[in-house]
């Protein structure tokens, strides 16, 4: 997979001409910062429920304040306002170190899954009633957010094989664990109460304690890495230049990258999970570096970044409080507002993208050899069998079990009350599944064809995020409204959203890979969007949207199948009708043009194709991930690469796919009952990551 780089200027990237460049003082850069902290502080300070004034906060430093002005400083303000320091110093500098041992500007602890794997961790702990003292729960923290850390580098080339494969396996390895974590969240309710809000980051604390410990750990930690910027700046030459200079490469990177995961975990035990402050602090210094002599050095850049993250995350605090009230933002996750920003900066960072050659998948990507006429029919033959099987199972098994004669009776309209109420529920459950599984997985085919990248799916899109955002909406301010009303909200989400994405995407000419970046930075604010939706209104009842946002086939009626039947009508003759489009669109941008195919208008229209099964998927049975991933390839694995065969046959294996989860969602803790699409991410996960490591090894 060719490399991708961005237009700023990094350390290795030859210098603009003195002459041409502004140069601004590193010392001016520095005092600036500082005396933004300041400001924000004081004002940070003055903000709350109770009334204090900068008279207030004046006589509290002279020694003159009253007491009740002296104790809501003291209990309330300086703790956050600490906890607020903390947690920008700590993410920021993790943030640059990251960027650098990897090579690349969209490293960060929420890139490389750190805070996914710390949160998992957390709530794991909470879930099982294990006691942690704080350095407990740091450790914790800094195993779990160390483990999605490596992962993620292993699969992605220690960064080095392109931003892309950074962000996609990133992205891909967290919502695995973020899966996992909410079904912790809804089989132990009770014990992790509290924790879906905290993992949007909040810097409300109830005391000073928590940074009394923590803060000389992550001072100690930023200290370390200050020691060894000579070795970081080394190492940004690359690994062989390094190595001639006496950098012990491989030694230092793992030293690092295990650091940073520490600040990282210092972080998200202080206020959870704060999103994208590690992304864009270090991104906007590297990015003012080229106007600053001296700011690449990671003497300055380390300490540079740390009051960047300080600015950032005091300035979301500051901006949440005065928009929202001080009473209403002790509820909203001061990270909603972080990932919002966050995300608004890698839509802008990606206009600056640039790549060295399409993205796309080796056409050798299977081992095997081209199958026979027979051995292909064989196999689909195979896989409808196992769909017929696994969806009779879905119908007969469940909390009330049935037998075929049961069946049977019914469908001759000779069953009792009893088999008939179980299959006038269940019945269009299995159905539901059977088609949002057949609908994404012709979804991802397309998206992998249109945008040439083996590791896209439609929520990569930004689409099915989209899509929750709506339909959440409408759940949220309509609570009465039925199906068909939240149907409308999640295809409005879906195509307000695949507008922007593409909107953005096209300017400049269409590359995939700034078109993946644009959707992974709309479906963070989407998600952000949700949380916000959820904190605000009903925030100690959050399982019904986190069933819902998970994918759950309960309560299914037959009205719930109409949209997804009528999408599959609209775009499954499109879509086959153009499979030998897909198999040239999924070369390059010349073939197709060369044989009389308008490229721009043919990836239009299956793009719309993909936003209404996407859409149509999510308003059936909520957000479900990993089936327009896994499906795809499996049938490329199984029976090529032509999708004139392809495609029927991931069709065939999502719907197999999905049912299976909801089978075993239904049937392995019953009466407790798992959503299908949390079943999916956790079946889907390691096959997606044995796709990773074998295209990285292919690359």
């Amino acid at each position: 997979m060719p490399q991708t780089t961005l237009t700023h200027r990094t350390p290795a990237t030859p210098r603009v001409p003195e002459r041409t460049r502004p140069r601004v003082s590193l010392l001016a850069v520095v005092a600036a910062l500082m005396g933004a902290v300041l400001v924000l502080s004081v004002i940070h300070l003055g903000q709350g429920t109770a009334a204090v004034t900068l008279s207030d906060l004046w006589q509290l430093i002279t020694g003159g304040a009253t007491d009740q002005a002296t104790a809501v400083v003291t209990a309330s303000r300086v703790p956050r306002l600490a906890a607020g320091i903390l947690v920008g110093v700590a993410l920021g500098v993790a943030g640059a170190v990251m960027q650098s041992v990897s090579r690349n500007i969209l490293a960060s602890p929420d890139t490389l899954a750190v805070n996914a794997g710390a949160h998992l961790a957390v709530v794991a702990v909470a879930a099982f009633g294990l006691p942690l003292p704080l350095f407990g729960a740091v450790g914790v923290a800094f195993a779990g957010g160390l483990a999605a850390a490596a992962l993620v580098l292993l699969l992605s080339g220690m960064g080095a094989a392109g931003t892309v494969r950074l962000v996609l396996a990133g992205s891909a390895i967290a919502l695995a664990f973020s899966a996992l974590t909410t079904t912790l969240l809804l089989l132990f309710a009770q014990e992790t109460r509290g924790l879906y809000a905290w993992q949007a980051g909040s810097l409300g604390q109830s005391g000073i304690d928590k940074f009394l410990l923590l803060g000389p750990l992550a001072g100690v930690v930023i200290l370390i890495l200050l020691l060894t910027s000579r070795s970081l700046d080394l190492l940004t030459l690359g690994d062989d230049q390094a190595s001639m200079l006496g950098v012990n490469v491989r030694r230092t990177q793992v030293i690092a990258i295990a650091l940073t995961v520490l600040l990282a975990a210092t972080a998200v035990t202080m206020a959870g999970p704060i999103g994208f402050i590690g992304l864009a602090a270090p991104a906007l210094v590297r990015l003012a570096a080229a106007a600053v002599p001296g700011l690449h050095k990671h003497a300055a850049m380390i300490p540079v970044s740390a009051l960047t993250g300080v600015v950032l995350v005091l300035g979301a605090d500051v901006v949440l409080r005065a928009l929202v009230g001080a009473q209403t933002a002790v509820e909203v996750p001061t990270g909603v507002v972080t990932t919002l920003f966050g995300a608004v900066f890698l839509v802008l960072l990606a206009q600056r993208l640039r790549t060295a050659g399409p993205v796309r998948e080796p056409r050798r990507i299977s081992m095997a050899r081209p199958l026979s006429r027979g051995r292909v029919v064989l196999t689909i033959l195979v896989i409808a069998i196992l769909t017929v099987v696994t969806t009779l199972a879905g119908v007969l098994l469940g909390d009330t079990k049935l037998l075929l004669g049961d069946l049977v009776n019914w469908a001759t309209g000779q069953a009792g009350p009893i088999v008939s109420n179980v299959m006038d529920t269940r019945l269009p459950r299995v159905g539901a599944a059977l088609l949002a599984g057949a609908s994404l997985a012709l979804a991802g085919t397309t998206v992998q064809a249109v945008t040439r990248n083996p590791l896209a799916e439609p929520a990569i899109l930004g689409v099915s995020g989209g899509a929750g955002l709506g339909a959440i909406a409408v759940i949220t301010f309509v609570p009465l409204g039925g199906f068909w009303l939240i149907s409308a909200g999640a295809g409005l989400g879906a195509a307000v959203t695949a507008a922007v994405v593409f909107g953005l995407a096209l300017r400049g000419g269409l590359q995939t890979d700034r078109l993946i970046l644009i959707g992974f930075g709309v479906s963070a604010a989407a998600t952000a969007g949700i949380t916000l939706l959820i904190v605000l209104t009903d925030p100690w009842n959050e399982a019904k949207a986190l069933t819902w946002l998970s994918g759950s086939t309960y309560g299914r009626s037959l009205q719930h199948l109409v949209p997804m039947v009528v999408a599959l009508l609209l775009t499954a003759p499109i879509i086959a009708n153009a499979h030998r489009t897909h198999d040239l669109l999924a070369l390059d941008d010349d073939t197709p043009r060369l044989l009389g195919i308008p490229v721009p208008k043919a990836r239009a229209i299956l793009i719309v194709c993909v936003v209404v099964l996407t859409g149509s998927a999510v308003a059936g049975i909520g957000v479900i991930g990993f089936v327009g991933l896994v499906a795809p390839h499996a049938a490329r694995a199984l029976i090529g690469h032509r999708h004139k065969l392809a495609l029927p046959t991931a069709m065939l294996l999502g719907a197999l796919l999905v049912c299976l989860a909801d089978l075993l969602g239904r049937t392995v803790i019953a009466p407790s009952q798992l959503p299908a699409g949390l079943l999916t991410a956790i079946l889907g996960a390691p096959y997606f990551i044995y796709l990773l490591y074998r295209s990285r090894r292919n690359t």
